[in-house]
């Protein structure tokens, strides 16, 4: 993996060569910048959840039917007023999680993981404190008629129990006043995932209700100083709906919009947790979107919201008034999500899994093979994810150097026939570039390669074939829970950058290291001495940035790397090649050339 480096280059290929690789190296570095995830510009808001109390309104304005015209004494005296007298909390958990709940709007105000922390080692709470503030806190209400979710969010509710319980069990919540009746009830068990039944009617008829995740994760946070860089902070809408997933950015989703389908699962998630709402009837299902911007702690206000953090949530219901669904919420890990599934037409759990939230992008097809790999060396080899990383690249390299031999005897075939190609090329100079003769130049060339039997692409094609599997290692280690907070020596987190800066100094040097040790006979000397120097910065710049599991990988994979050029520099094959290169530096200086041993 670590040789960007063609040792095939030859005399009549430099300026091409050389072209190939800056392209190369260029759209490597494009392509780690643009698969890495960017913080989303202002998202248009939705309308937040105001803090103050408001009288109920009626939902007019709501895509919902419209309520039946009663009289406000009538409405009264149909429904028992039902409130608390106070505020109380509700904590239910099991060996995953905490959470609880307040009566005020019968939301959750703590969502604890129990198997996971923050970056600074703490419980991990799932609810975002300050983005909940303004925009709402899990499992509220979400209706079309601000005032009357404002009236729901800040309603004292009776529940139906108080202090802490222990999962198997069920939680209710109702408040009645005005003609208003909301009935709310949790039902918990030994998974991620819970129960929910929520209806709400005003006047006795039904009223558009949703359930809502409204304010993204705890793991987000505004201001600068995470280790962990914007990576984290990626926020997407996701949904499966008509026998498709959909994973949709931050920046490109509009708060407070409505989409009517069969979604078998819809919800929102941020890099390693989610939070997807599965209804027990997909047919009828309705999906609110929620879109705010959480500012950033310092600048003045358009560069706090500039530079703020994207807050997705979601709503999910049903049309009728009464939404009955199950939600997941927990970490993205691939064997936890096989087996979440959606409902099916009979209402069996049997529909489509979650697996589709984790999002590899186009090297999803490498990605995942490579973490199964990863984590079945981790699970029956080594059990610690670092030494993980550092076997399966000894693996990797190993299995690349047949490529390597390959890139060496082509180059060796093409400094073969070098001087038959400078006679073609000399036959040919007189002609101008555009002069059809030209053609017939390279029809010599390729007929040359065709009696030595030489593929001209023989040295690239092997390096390039591995470009994609840098892509997806590196897709892979940024999607990979498991290497949240993982460990290795000095590395507190592997999914986060080497915050002594240790391995990228390794990298460069190391890469420096394998430039010098790679024979390069086909190259000038200027090229060499600046591919020498351009290719460690570049490695370096993109480790500095990015995981170091990442970095822990390319590191070792440079290392394996000299260790083995260092042992076919002493076969005939890499004796032939630096004593190619010996003499041609020596031609160029003017001097006879020395036969290395």
């Amino acid at each position: 993996m670590a040789e960007y480096k063609n040792p095939n280059q030859q005399g009549g290929q430099d300026s091409s060569s050389l072209l190939v690789y800056t392209l190369i190296f260029v759209v490597v570095l494009i392509g780690m910048e643009y698969f890495r995830p960017k913080p989303a510009p202002t998202a248009p808001a939705a309308q937040p959840q105001s803090q103050n109390v408001a009288p109920a309104a009626s939902a007019t304005g709501a895509p919902s039917a419209a309520l039946p015209s009663l009289s406000a004494k009538a409405a009264a005296t149909a429904v028992p007023t039902q409130a608390a007298a106070s505020e109380s909390t509700t904590t239910i958990e099991n060996s995953l999680y905490s959470i609880t709940f307040s009566n005020r709007g019968a939301q959750v105000t703590s969502w604890i993981l129990k198997g996971y922390t923050d970056d600074a080692g703490k419980p991990l709470d799932l609810v975002n404190a300050q983005a909940a503030q303004s925009f709402g806190f899990p499992l509220s209400i979400y209706t079309y008629d601000a005032n009357l979710r404002t009236q729901l969010t800040q309603a004292l509710y009776v529940p139906s129990a108080t202090g802490t319980l222990t999962a198997p069990a069920q939680l209710s919540f109702v408040y009645a006043a005005g003609g208003l009746e909301v009935k709310k009830t949790f039902h918990f068990d030994s998974s991620y995932v819970l129960h929910a039944d929520v209806s709400v009617t005003q006047n006795g008829a039904p009223v558009e209700a949703l359930l809502a995740w409204p304010s993204g994760f705890g793991d987000q946070h505004a201001g600068t100083g995470s280790t962990r860089g914007m990576s984290s902070y990626q926020a997407q809408l996701d949904t499966f709906s008509n026998g498709k997933a959909d994973s949709v950015a931050a920046k490109k989703v509009s708060g407070g919009g409505t989409q009517n389908e069969p979604f078998d699962w819809a919800g929102v998630s941020d890099l390693y947790f989610a939070a997807i709402f599965l209804p027990d009837a997909p047919s009828q299902s309705t999906l609110v979107s929620l879109s705010n911007v959480l500012p950033a702690t310092t600048g003045d206000a358009a560069a706090r919201l500039k530079n703020g953090i994207p807050i997705l949530g979601a709503a999910v219901g049903v049309a009728n008034g009464t939404t009955s669904l199950r939600i997941f919420v927990g970490p993205k890990k691939l064997s936890l999500l096989h087996s979440i599934r959606g409902s099916a037409a009979d209402g069996k759990t049997t529909g489509p899994d979650l697996v589709p939230i984790v999002h590899y992008g186009i090297w999803s097809f490498l990605a995942k093979p490579l973490f199964y790999a990863l984590r079945w060396m981790h699970n029956h080899v080594v059990s610690n994810w670092g030494w993980a990383i550092l076997l399966f690249t000894i693996v990797i390299t190993l299995a690349m150097l047949p490529t390597r031999i390959t890139m060496m005897k082509s180059s060796i075939k093409m400094q073969r026939v070098q001087p038959q190609m400078n006679a073609i090329k000399e036959k040919y100079k007189k002609y101008k570039f555009d002069d059809p003769r030209k053609r017939d130049m390279n029809l010599e060339i390729q007929q040359l390669y065709r009696d030595e039997g030489i593929n001209m692409f023989g040295g690239c094609l092997p390096m390039l074939i591995q470009f994609p599997l840098i892509f997806a290692f590196y897709a892979m280690l940024e999607n990979a829970i498991e290497l949240r907070h993982a460990h290795w020596f000095w590395l507190h987190d592997l999914s986060a950058p080497d915050p002594y800066h240790i391995l990228p100094i390794l990298m460069v040097v190391s890469q420096f290291a394998f430039q010098l040790f790679t024979p390069t006979p086909g190259v000038d000397a200027a090229q060499q001495k600046m591919m020498a120097f351009t290719m460690p910065l570049f490695s370096g710049f993109i480790t500095w940035h990015y995981a170091s599991g990442l970095a822990l990988y390319w590191a070792c994979s440079n290392l394996i790397g000299i260790f083995m050029q260092l042992g076919i520099n002493r076969t005939s094959l890499g004796k032939e090649l630096r004593a190619i290169q010996a003499k041609r530096a020596a031609k160029k200086q003017g001097k006879p050339a020395l036969a290395r041993r």
